[in-house]
């Protein structure tokens, strides 16, 4: 199902000031800023060697992870794995049983679609599928 690592996403409270420590902490220097009104969160990315590192930080308390920023802290906040058929793919987890928040996949960033499977049903990891779309 899993084809590669697709990104690691790092929940922030502020994208243009984790994108300064990135830089000079760690030398990562390439960055894109894009600003997600209707998902009420902006996403800092950067590519290293195929997987995309995303910063992302609400912008206001309707974002869907504004409450797991406030209770847990920045950090980790997702894995996402590329899927050759995101659809395919939801229809698979379904039948084993694997509980999902995205009965459908949805738009992400990039021309890809996505999609959240539970932490309940991938050992407490929140795990994202994309499909990247040509």
């Amino acid at each position: 199902m899993f084809t590669q690592v697709d990104h690691i996403g790092f929940a922030v409270h502020n994208v243009e000031e984790s994108i300064a420590f990135y830089k000079q902490a760690f030398d990562v220097q390439e960055w894109e800023i894009i600003d997600m009104p209707e998902r009420h969160m902006a996403v800092g990315v950067a590519r290293l060697n195929g997987v995309l590192l995303e910063l992302i930080a609400p912008t206001s308390e309707e974002a869907s992870f504004a409450k797991y920023l406030r209770e847990k802290g920045p950090g980790i906040h997702h894995i996402a794995y590329t899927v050759t058929d995101i659809r395919a793919s939801l229809d698979e987890l379904k039948a084993r049983g694997v509980p999902l928040i995205d009965k459908e996949p949805r738009p992400g960033i990039h021309n890809t679609l996505i999609a959240f499977v539970h932490p309940k049903g991938a050992q407490g990891v929140l795990v994202e599928l994309v499909q990247h779309q040509h």
